[in-house]
């Protein structure tokens, strides 16, 4: 067990708010309230220190993709999240058929089981072809309570969250399912109108599936699902803040009519995350990532990101002018609790895991720790 350490002199963000010349005290694998007397003290004056990032939403990175490849290309994606300070992920999975999606929950609950991961999402199969973005539409369905179930029964408990296109056949009664199984019901990739959207959130959906990206743009006459899931108390909406999937007035719209503590940033991450340009695969549609922007080679669609979430961090905070506590909030509190975590991550609060993010006075990066280990150190530089 790594010896226990006081970070000390930092500007410590809390759920109470920030503590300037703060101290965050670690104690094996958690947080504690009281330093033992042989605790190592680590200087990190000048600097931030925040909780470890929750990514809810996430495909894969390091040239690596959680929808296909070995239990260690999983690993290998998110060692490269860690790496910018996702210390909790969600392994998304994309449209696929059903039992491949079967099988693929089968390997990715295994990963749950021991901790790499914090559970499965499917999004997918059951979209709309409508909004289909970078998935297959061969492969797209109705969502069918019993094929949810299937898809629920593979994950061995690990299904954390399933988007739906709520308006199509089925639609309401798996969200229903999906809640009663206690795994989350999240709209998206949906052509609903206002009042669809609201039944779906009345049988039980609590997250909008990356916020105004693969729905029907609000309108005067039809507000469609943007307004009702921004307008409605129990939704978490997800953003992806990393300047190609928004326009930063459409991020401070959102953040204005839900609140700071109803944003969840996500990645939306795919293969090229941390690895560079180039041609992937996601799922089985092939995608060109050209100065760090993903895109379906037919078609053109945006396919997710490249994003990591240190990066949505530095820009929400120096470029949308965001408070650096609604950022913390976004990225790391609201998620956790989204998954039924807060009890563990997502604060700097004693008894939580000793997860946690170093930056410096501009927002960059420079170190990151997992349950007590630095997984990047910032005494080395």
């Amino acid at each position: 067990m790594a010896p226990s350490k006081v970070l000390a002199g930092a500007r410590v963000v809390l759920p109470t708010g920030t503590v300037d010349d703060g101290r965050v005290i670690v104690d094996g694998t958690r947080i504690a309230d009281t330093a033992p007397p042989d605790a190592e003290t680590v200087d990190l004056a000048g600097h931030w220190v925040v909780p470890g990032f929750v990514d809810i939403h996430n495909h894969g990175g390091g040239g690596a993709s959680f929808t296909g490849g070995t239990a260690e290309d999983v690993l290998k994606g998110v060692h490269t999240h860690r790496l910018h300070g996702t210390t909790t992920v969600v392994a998304s999975a994309v449209t696929g058929d059903l039992d491949f999606l079967a099988r693929r929950a089968g390997v990715l609950a295994e990963l749950a089981q021991q901790g790499d991961i914090a559970g499965i999402h499917f999004e997918g199969p059951f979209i709309s072809p409508c909004r289909k973005g970078a998935h297959d539409e061969e492969l797209l369905r109705d969502p069918d309570p019993a094929e949810v179930r299937k898809l629920i029964d593979a994950a061995h408990g690990h299904a954390r969250m399933m988007t739906l296109a709520t308006e199509l056949p089925g639609g309401l009664d798996s969200v229903r399912l999906l809640t009663e199984h206690g795994v989350i019901a999240a709209v998206g990739h949906t052509d609903a109108t206002y009042e669809q959207t609201l039944q779906a959130i009345d049988a039980g959906a609590t997250v909008a599936t990356h916020l105004f990206n693969a729905m029907p743009p609000l309108g005067h006459r039809s507000p469609g699902p943007i307004t009702a899931l921004l307008e409605d108390e129990r939704v978490t909406v997800e953003l992806i803040n990393d300047g190609t999937h928004l326009h930063p007035a459409a991020l401070q719209l959102a953040f204005h009519h839900a609140g700071a503590s109803r944003v969840a940033f996500i990645t939306d991450a795919m293969d090229a995350a941390g690895f560079g340009d180039g041609r992937y695969m996601l799922g089985p549609m092939e995608v060109e990532v050209a100065d760090g922007v993903a895109r379906l080679v037919e078609g053109g669609s945006i396919a997710g990101s490249t994003l990591t979430l240190d990066r949505a961090f530095k820009r929400a905070v120096t470029v949308d002018g965001l408070p650096v506590e609604d950022v913390v909030a976004a990225i790391s509190a609201n998620p956790a609790r989204l998954l039924g975590l807060a009890d563990r991550v997502g604060s700097l609060e004693p008894g939580r895991d000793a997860d946690l993010v170093v930056l410096d006075a501009g927002f960059d990066l420079v170190g990151v720790m997992r349950r007590g280990e630095w997984v990047v150190d910032p005494q080395l530089g």
